[in-house]
């Protein structure tokens, strides 16, 4: 029987000083975390500054156009038909809305088919704006395709009034009243009894506003299918067309004719050219407006996400499963399996480097890439700089977890390359199923959300917004869980890995080895 001074007891300090320097001297393990985060550097850098993008006018290049930028900064969709007023203090608008009709164009081989309706997100109604420039503050009250009434103000924001359609028979009568920056949206079947909608408050709104009718009507989303049920979004060309009569004023809105303007540049397409124009008509006391674009936020149309600049994690996770899965195959200094605290040290040793070899890769390879391909032309979706941050120390705690995972199969499976092999089906495959897109959108989603690929989730930078016409799916940029909820299904796997490894590993380090090959 041993004494304790023939087997002493080694702190948990000591094990992982000991499990470190194991670490640092086993072959190539430094070697691979330097590949790894160089991988991550070059495959955001090299891409970026090969991409430049250019715009041309017959032989002539000029510069591309953005999308125009709402008052913080954040890329939105400002295109609309403006018959308008100027409105300078407080006042209000009221008409009555007696039809919304539209088309819909198909694109060729099909584009001389005309289909008579409005998609479900077209808009025609009243608003108050901040001037005519694209990208400025408004309130608007509208009339939908197939939502009902509804408040929509400053791109993101959207308060559902009642639903419902709109007629001849079923007029809808809207009113929106300034009193200072505080704007109220109201409607009514009769124009006599009133429902309030909602009431924002736009902060900075200037003296003097524009106030007036307006048409907008995005595109029709249709899905094409490809790969192995996946699909992906095409568009198509729509118009909407909203007739108003007892339009009156009220306050400090300005007599005299509605002028007819376009925010943004619209009737370029062969159908305003040659069937019907967007802006204004007036006959018989009914203002008729025409219209096509949209007012919101935009998505991954608006260019590219920080997520365009970690096209290298893929080449660092796998370095970094071999790596993880070869270390658990690694015996200790006695010639045995690691025991049970020697395996939870080296975890910790393992997670710890990688974290912070990922964290120093992404820090550098997200904000450099980005600046490049702005440089180059390229527009990018701006985040934030706390949503860039979560970014950049979420993506390092998802490699630690996955480095973490192949360790515990290495131990499990007691063999590296079928640790690996595992890893690479259930983590790697899945995702690049999904993103590529080869799957049908339900299949990918459940992928994301029941594998350890469902830590990817802590890419996405994009919000989904219900009002707006997109085709919500991980290609695209949009995951089924948050990112906090995908990195805990990740984590979860890791965990409950390492868990059974540490039942699974000897008491002591001089157990009896087992074939580790």
């Amino acid at each position: 029987m041993s004494t304790p001074d023939e087997n002493p007891v080694i702190g948990p300090r000591a094990l992982a000083r000991a499990e470190w320097s194991a670490f640092r001297s086993g072959r190539g393990r430094m070697a691979a975390l330097l590949v790894a985060a160089l991988a991550v550097i070059a495959l955001a850098v090299l891409p970026a500054l090969s991409t430049h993008g250019s715009c041309s006018e017959g032989p002539v290049e000029v510069p591309c156009p953005t999308d125009p930028l709402d008052p913080d900064g954040r890329p939105v969709a400002d295109l609309f038909s403006f018959a308008h007023r100027p409105l300078t203090g407080d006042g209000s608008l009221t008409v009555r809305l007696t039809s919304m009709t539209g088309t819909i164009t198909y694109p060729p081989p099909d584009h001389d088919e005309i289909v008579s309706g409005v998609v479900p997100w077209a808009k025609t109604g009243i608003i108050i704006k901040d001037g005519l420039g694209q990208g400025s503050s408004y309130a608007a009250l509208l009339m939908t395709g197939a939502h009902g009434v509804r408040m929509q103000h400053d791109y993101t924001h959207d308060t559902a009034g009642r639903p419902g359609g709109v007629s001849p028979q079923s007029p809808r009568w809207l009113r929106l009243t300034r009193a200072g920056d505080t704007i109220t949206g109201e409607e009514s079947a009769g124009g006599t009894s009133w429902t309030p909608v909602g009431t924002i408050r736009l902060a900075g709104l200037p003296e003097t506003v524009q106030i007036g009718l307006f048409a907008t009507s995005p595109g029709d989303l249709t899905l094409a299918p490809v790969g192995l049920g996946g699909s992906i979004g095409q568009v198509r060309f729509t118009q909407a067309v909203g007739s108003f009569d007892n339009v009156t004023t009220a306050g400090g809105v300005a007599a005299g004719p509605w002028r007819a303007d376009t925010v943004g540049e619209l009737g370029h397409t062969d159908w305003e050219k040659f069937h019907r124009a967007p802006g204004l008509v007036e006959q018989g006391g009914t203002l008729t407006v025409t219209g096509s674009g949209d007012i919101g936020p935009v998505g991954t149309e608006g260019g590219r996400t920080s997520k365009d600049t970690l096209v290298g994690l893929f080449v660092a996770v796998i370095i970094l499963i071999v790596t993880a899965a070869r270390f658990a195959a690694s015996r200790t200094s006695a010639g045995a399996a690691p025991g049970g605290r020697q395996l939870a040290a080296r975890a910790l040793v393992l997670g710890g480097a990688v974290f912070a070899t990922g964290l120093a890769a992404v820090a550098v390879a997200v904000p450099l890439g980005t600046k490049l391909l702005r440089d180059g032309g390229i527009t990018v979706v701006s985040a934030g700089p706390l949503t860039e941050l979560r970014v950049i120390v979420g993506t390092a705690v998802l490699l630690a977890l996955v480095a973490v995972l192949a360790l515990a199969l290495g131990v499990l499976l007691r063999r590296a390359w079928l640790a690996v092999t595992v890893l690479l089906a259930g983590l790697v495959l899945p995702y690049l199923l999904v993103v590529v897109p080869l799957l049908p959108d339900a299949v990918a989603d459940w992928l994301l959300r029941l594998t350890p690929a469902a830590g990817f989730a802590v890419l996405q930078t994009l919000t989904a917004y219900p009002q707006v016409t997109m085709h919500y799916a991980p290609y695209a940029g949009y995951f089924p869980l948050p990112w906090w909820a995908g990195l805990a299904v990740t984590g979860a796997f890791a965990a409950l890995a390492l868990g059974f490894a540490l039942r699974r590993a000897p008491d002591r380090p001089d157990a009896s080895p087992v074939d580790w090959r």
